[in-house]
């Protein structure tokens, strides 16, 4: 015990010493256990996008082998604008002559009331229908425009017309490249509205509703004033089964609640089609088309007539759809093994840097401690001409160096906990997610993958750091603390 108190007091007795040495070592070993922490940051970022493309690839797979026989039609952004007003002077062919600019929704014969930038449509293309979810890319249509694909091609057994709008706030940012600025708006959506016609054929028959109802019951043909909600959705709603909520003004009964079985659905709840279009003064109107063929089949000649018919419609089957998908998996497989050369780089890098830091670390102890028993020579000849043995002067100086390093890693945790994502990101290359985020743009619009993490200290590391303190105090300590007890009383004693 006098032993402890002693080396105690002897570095208190030096405290500006003793204080510069503590953050000097109490940084090193931040960056000693932020060092690891980052590895570990980049490694389950690596693997979270992994996993979550992964999940994202086989969802999407398995929906589009359960509807073989679906072909989906939306505007194509060059006829945004197509079929406005059309029926008062537009029409399939000559691409909506009556269409006045901003008044979709409004205007001579579209739902009164509207005003051009709320909720529904607005100056913003790709706004409408959800454009924070396809990208831009479903434009409005007038869905009586599209009555004749029911009734005019061969192999089509039935037609969902859909309407999506997204609810959200529009968040302008600037963008800024080679001295050129740019603003950007974009839609942070909340949740989006899906209207589906509920008719009991098509319920019955074609998967247009969820399926994976966690609570309550699914949508029932003819129902209006009915909606189902995500998982996300019932969050955002603080509401469950049984309970009602107000969209746009207008109370809906919430049915059933189910779990999202790709990203698209997400933030998405579903209504009846006519109540959709109601509640965003777009009775008439449509984003996009569902044709379901005959059989597997008929898709190819099916999704051919439609082209030809109405050649302002971006048509795609589940062979388009399956071809992306293969094209993804093969750029997702290059970049993640670009991530995982990354991540031994990184690896590599992170053991060199650790060496250089134990290295540098040792030696503050060794020279702090060797500078102390230089300056101590005489005190070191007193306690042994007193009676102190070689072995207690050696363990006082060796325990003064290990609790100078346990204080300091003290301290580095201290940094490190807060400093750690700072100190990793400077000292190690980071791993992308660029794959993950591409697969999410392509299967769900602007929806991103949150895969990076951020270096944090775990209890592990905490422990790791603090047997790397001892151990460095140990090892620093050693050869000065030898030292001291080899120095003979009389030779001290005339040290000045």
């Amino acid at each position: 015990m006098g032993i402890i108190n002693r080396a105690v007091r002897n570095i208190s007795r030096r405290k500006i010493r003793a204080l510069l040495v503590i953050i000097a070592l109490g940084f090193s070993m931040a960056i000693m256990v932020s060092i690891p922490a980052g590895v570990l940051a980049n490694q389950q970022t690596a693997s979270t996008a992994a996993t979550n493309l992964g999940n994202i690839i086989n969802q999407t797979s398995a929906s589009i082998n359960q509807t073989s026989t679906q072909i989906d039609c939306s505007l194509a952004p060059s006829f945004s604008g197509f079929g406005f007003n059309g029926g008062a002077g537009g029409s399939s062919t000559s691409g909506g002559s009556g269409f006045n600019p901003g008044q979709f929704g409004g205007g001579t014969s579209g739902g009164s009331g509207f005003t051009p930038g709320q909720f529904g449509g607005g100056t913003v293309r790709g706004q409408f229908g959800g454009g924070a979810f396809n990208g831009g890319q479903s434009n409005p249509m007038n869905e009586s425009l599209y009555s004749d694909i029911n009734s005019t091609i061969s192999g089509v057994a039935d037609v969902e017309p859909i309407l999506q709008a997204s609810e959200g706030q529009n968040v302008t940012s600037t963008v800024s490249f080679n001295g050129y600025s740019r603003d950007i708006t974009r839609l942070a959506v909340d949740y989006t509205i899906e209207g589906v016609p509920l008719t009991s054929d098509l319920i019955n028959e074609y998967p247009i509703l969820p399926t994976n109802i966690t609570a309550g019951n699914n949508l029932q043909a003819g129902t209006t004033g009915d909606v189902l909600l995500s998982e996300n959705n019932s969050a955002y709603f603080n509401a469950g089964v049984g309970d009602t909520i107000t969209i746009l003004g207008q109370t809906f009964n919430v049915v059933g609640i189910y779990s999202p079985s790709s990203v698209a659905q997400t933030q998405t709840l579903f209504m009846n089609l006519l109540d959709a279009q109601a509640i965003t003064n777009n009775t008439g109107y449509i984003t996009s088309l569902s044709v379901f063929a005959q059989s597997s089949g008929d898709v190819s000649q099916v999704a051919t007539a439609i082209s030809s018919l109405h050649p302002e419609l971006t048509v795609t089957t589940d062979q388009t759809r399956l071809t992306q998908l293969q094209t993804l998996q093969t750029t997702y497989n290059a970049e993640l093994a670009t991530a995982q050369s990354a991540n031994s780089q990184t690896y590599s890098t992170a053991v060199e840097e650790i060496v250089v830091v134990v290295i540098a670390t040792s030696l503050i102890v060794l020279f702090v401690m060797l500078y102390t028993v230089k300056e101590r020579t005489k005190e070191i000849g007193t306690l042994k001409a007193i009676g102190f043995s070689n072995y207690t002067v050696m363990a006082q100086f060796m325990l003064e160096g290990i609790l100078l390093s346990i204080i300091a890693g003290v301290v580095g945790i201290a940094i490190g906990s807060i400093a750690a994502p700072t100190l990793a990101s400077a000292l190690l290359p980071s791993v992308g997610v660029g794959a993950g985020n591409r697969a999410a743009g392509f299967l769900s619009g602007t929806t991103r993958i949150s895969g990076l993490s951020v270096a944090t200290l775990n209890p592990e590391l905490i422990l790791i750091l603090f047997g790397a303190a001892v151990l460095l105090g140990t090892v620093g300590s050693l050869y000065p603390a030898w030292r001291a007890a080899k120095i003979r009383p009389a030779e001290a004693m005339k040290y000045e």
